[in-house]
């Protein structure tokens, strides 16, 4: 069965290459979905609209999240609604940055 959990664990090995910080502690995951137990739905965002790393950045998400026991198929759906914003991050991933 795949959980929520299972999938957030592969996101985390997910980098945003510029920033060198992973997608969850950047706060671009806003929401994973399970669907009749085979198929993911991951709502994300990315810092900017015009991201040149959005493509590396989705098939990246979908990798990882296809390594997860049972997962079929995997939709990511890029939204900018809310915007992204510094204050989304993590504790550790503003101490990486050294953004306070």
């Amino acid at each position: 069965m795949i959980t929520k959990d299972a999938v957030y664990e592969k996101l985390y090995e997910v980098y945003d290459p510029e920033l060198g910080v992973n997608i969850v502690d950047l706060g671009l995951v806003y929401d994973v979905e399970i669907i009749e137990e085979k198929r993911v739905n991951v709502t994300m965002t990315l810092t900017t609209p015009g991201c040149p790393l959005h493509d590396s950045i989705s098939q990246g998400v979908r990798n990882a999240v296809h390594l997860v026991e049972g997962v079929e198929l995997v939709h990511v759906e890029l939204v900018w609604s809310p915007p992204w914003n510094p204050e989304m991050m993590s504790d550790a991933a503003k101490a990486q940055l050294g953004h306070r």
